[in-house]
């Protein structure tokens, strides 16, 4: 993946050649709502928080959508991941 003039990446991809289904529900949730530095402190992204843009329901219908385009395997394994969220 190459990098953008600002030095960062870019977003990856959110289909099954990307990595989102790695992260597990809880994950994907805090992401989308608190930004990446919330799981990964330091870390440079381009990708804002939406804590004060979507409501909860809405972070998690945008999650359901993305998540309905993976292929099977990748269903599987995300939610096998995601049954081990506290």
């Amino acid at each position: 993946m190459e990098r953008l003039p600002n030095g960062r990446l870019p977003a990856p991809p959110h289909d099954a050649t990307g990595h989102t289904w790695h992260h597990s529900d809880g994950q994907l949730f805090r992401i989308v709502k608190d930004g990446l530095a919330a799981i990964l402190p330091g870390y440079e992204t381009d990708m804002p928080a939406f804590k004060d843009i979507l409501t909860d329901a809405e972070i998690t219908a945008v999650l359901d959508y993305i998540k309905s385009t993976w292929p099977e395997r990748q269903r599987e394994i995300q939610i096998a991941r995601s049954k081990s969220d506290p």
